[in-house]
């Protein structure tokens, strides 16, 4: 931000105009955060698109050198899954919201928007219950014939999924190829010389508290000749794997009829080619760098001039020149690669979608516009320290952990007054209130590392400091969230706590741990098994369930602890971690995520807990506060929506009773110590809050698609 704060509430609560006139700042940094989805304009050489997973549509006139936001004042969610420009009408854009690359942090869309001025206005076609849409494709000479291909929903059953078809722009829709509730449409691909010829995959996939599911009997390869109006399976063709599928990518080649091309996630899996439309298939590469992870990309593009070049992406972005036989690795800013869109006239000028933003080339990929444009960060959390003016501090998703000034000595903020602070995309920071030059940093498997700007040392000092990597939840020794908790003792700088299943805490800088707490979660060993399959496993730690994955100490009483875990229990101790009472709240759901439990900061007792249940296929708000240790509690959602998930509470620190919240959509405030909540409007953007702080007289927002 900044935005500055009130301390006082109004007589009636609510006060629409003051919220509606706030002002925040984008305090950056501008550095891309993750991008499923791209476009360029067929005519315009220097105008493109991308779609963020977390900040909604963004376009450039100048060839990626400098990126606007096109979609804020239009879109009710953020998150992106696919775009597409008419080719014959550059002026029609269609975008699908839900990103389909389906992470444990995910975030959904709400269906099909359209635009018909290049991006100025935006209007929502409906679809909302697709939630996650992977593809998008319009007819060559007919702007108002578009083809979605919807996933669904990612962490449960629905109907509304699968291919869907319009052909008045929108207007009206018809699913014209479904499989199952479980299985949806992942890509689909039109034949340039005959679009009435499709080719669409459907992937059954779930992603699940404890584990991603990639894989089924509704997984297949479906081809159409009469513009969607039947399909033919051919996913048993002759030349394709025999055994279970997963996830598929593909893509029918403009450079030479009946060629096509697909990636396949299966026990035998590989790269295939057919010449014949689909009827029979050759074995191409077999190389597991273009199928490593195939839930998280699997994702394939053929050249619109050369029917022998073909490119697949992934963690890294490969290219074959032989017809798929071999590929050979390209080089692009950054890494973890979801989409690539190839000038249908000029094969040299592409955009491609990554988790570090969108980059642009003119010269088939010789040489990319930056990342360092974009501030589409996605951060999991926020923290400021002590240094006037105050740093930010957060971990950026797929990048480094970074530290930023709230304001610049000179003119503006820019990259040369930011630096990383050890750990990693994942966790907490701590930095310590008396030497702010001393920071504790985390990452995934327990990581966590303390730094010294003032020596540039980065020093491991993890709990258990043994990689976990490759190893399901049940076999570690302590399970570790994504994000696990790192704090800092209000009340003495030498005391820090680390969470996973148990509490940890040391007094010497992390030279040694003590464990103050039991296990403090379900430990349900059903929920603890290795992830991924029932193809490809899938164990980063993104997955380990059962942990601890929130903590505070109460700033007005020493050794007064709370925890909160993401299978739903929450737990305080009152004696410095020697006991803990088991006091969570009825309403909660079983299996809840606790993502935040803030200890008031006027009274020892008070504790204000936000909880979600999204990846139970539940979007409804979960906050709760107590005034006596827990033993009570009393939910407070009045005023927010009930399919806004929360992720974080605070209590202003001058004004006890006055609360902010953050959504998957945005943030709130209550001025009543929650019986009614008021979305905090002014120019914030639609866009989830993973985490937000009050500093001083600022309120400063950790996002997951628009940095701090």
């Amino acid at each position: 931000m900044p935005a500055r704060r009130r301390t006082s509430a109004p007589r009636t609560g609510i006060v629409p105009n003051f919220l509606d006139k706030l002002e925040w700042r984008n305090a950056g940094p501008f550095r891309g955060g993750r991008v499923g989805a791209v476009a360029g304009d067929p005519r315009d050489r220097n105008t493109f698109y991308f779609g963020s997973c977390g900040g909604g549509v963004w376009k450039t006139g100048d060839g990626g050198l400098y990126w606007e936001n096109v979609s804020d004042g239009f879109f009710k969610r953020a998150s992106v899954g696919a775009i597409a420009v008419s080719r014959s009408d550059a002026n029609v854009i269609y975008v699908g919201m839900g990103e389909s690359c389906i992470r444990g942090n995910v975030s959904h869309g709400d269906g099909v928007y359209r635009s018909t001025d290049a991006g100025k206005t935006w209007t929502h076609l409906g679809l909302e219950r697709t939630r996650n849409i992977g593809k998008l494709r319009v007819h060559p000479e007919d702007p108002d014939t578009v083809y979605v291909a919807a996933l669904g929903h990612a962490h449960g059953s629905n109907t509304e999924r699968g291919v869907f078809r319009s052909r008045d722009g929108g207007k009206t829709w018809k699913r014209v190829l479904y499989r199952n509730e479980r299985a949806g449409a992942i890509d689909i691909s039109m034949d340039a010389n005959n679009p009435r010829i499709l080719y669409a995959t459907i992937w059954e996939a779930v992603r699940r508290p404890h584990e991603l599911v990639s894989g089924g009997p509704g997984s297949g390869i479906f081809r159409s000749n009469d513009a969607g109006e039947t399909w033919t399976d051919i996913s048993r063709a002759r030349g394709l794997p025999k055994g279970l599928l997963g996830k598929i990518g593909i893509a029918a080649s403009p450079a030479k009829s009946g060629r096509v091309f697909v990636i396949v996630e299966a026990e035998d899996g590989a790269a295939f080619r057919s010449d014949d439309g689909g009827d029979n298939w050759e074995r191409g590469s077999e190389d597991r760098n273009l199928r490593q992870r195939a839930w998280y990309y699997n994702h394939i593009y053929a050249d619109p001039k050369d029917p022998e070049t073909a490119w697949v992406l992934n963690v890294d972005a490969w290219r074959s020149n032989d017809g798929g036989k071999t590929f050979v690795q390209m080089s692009i800013p950054h890494g973890d690669h979801h989409d690539l869109w190839i000038d249908p006239d000029d094969p040299n000028r592409m955009i491609e979608g990554n988790d570090g933003g969108g980059v642009v080339t003119f010269n088939g990929g010789e040489s990319w516009s930056g990342v360092y444009n974009q501030p589409t960060a996605e951060f999991y959390h926020v923290t400021t320290d002590m240094s006037t003016p105050y740093r930010i501090y957060g971990c950026q998703q797929d990048n480094t952990s970074m530290s930023i000034p709230s304001r610049a000595p000179i003119a503006g903020v820019t990259a040369a007054d930011n630096f990383a602070v050890g750990g990693g995309e994942a966790g907490h920071i701590a930095v310590r209130p008396d030497d702010p030059d001393i920071i504790y940093a985390g990452e995934y498997q327990g990581v966590i590392t303390r730094h010294d700007r003032r020596t540039k040392q980065t020093r491991l000092i993890s709990v258990w400091p043994e990689s976990s990597s490759g190893e399901g939840a049940g076999a570690v020794r302590y399970r570790f969230q994504w994000t696990a908790p790192i704090a800092l003792s209000p009340h003495d700088p030498n005391v820090l706590y680390h969470c996973g299943n148990r509490i940890f805490r040391t007094r010497n800088e992390g030279e040694s741990w003590e464990a103050i707490s039991p296990d403090l979660t379900r430990n349900d060993p059903k929920r603890l098994g290795a992830s991924g399959g029932p193809i490809t496993k899938d164990n980063t730690g993104a997955e380990y369930y059962c942990t601890v994955f929130a903590f505070a100490e109460s700033p007005v009483a020493r050794g007064v602890l709370w925890a909160g875990s993401d299978d739903g229990l929450v737990h305080v101790s009152r004696d410095d971690g020697k006991t803990w009472k088991n006091v969570t709240p009825k309403g909660i759901g079983s299996w809840a995520l606790v993502s935040i439990i803030e200890a008031s900061p006027h009274d020892a007792g008070t504790a204000y807990v936000s909880a979600n249940r999204y990846k139970q296929d539940d979007f409804r708000p979960y906050l709760f506060k107590t005034k006596d240790y827990g033993r009570t509690w009393t939910k407070i959602t009045s005023g927010i929506p009930g399919d806004d998930f929360t992720r974080v509470i605070r209590e202003d620190p001058a004004k006890k009773g006055l609360l902010y919240a953050g959504t998957e959509t945005g943030a709130y405030v209550s001025f009543d110590d929650g019986g009614r909540w008021q979305r905090l409007g002014g120019n914030l953007p639609v866009v989830p809050i993973h985490d937000l702080v009050i500093k001083d007289d600022d309120l400063v927002l950790g996002t997951h698609g628009r940095a701090f």
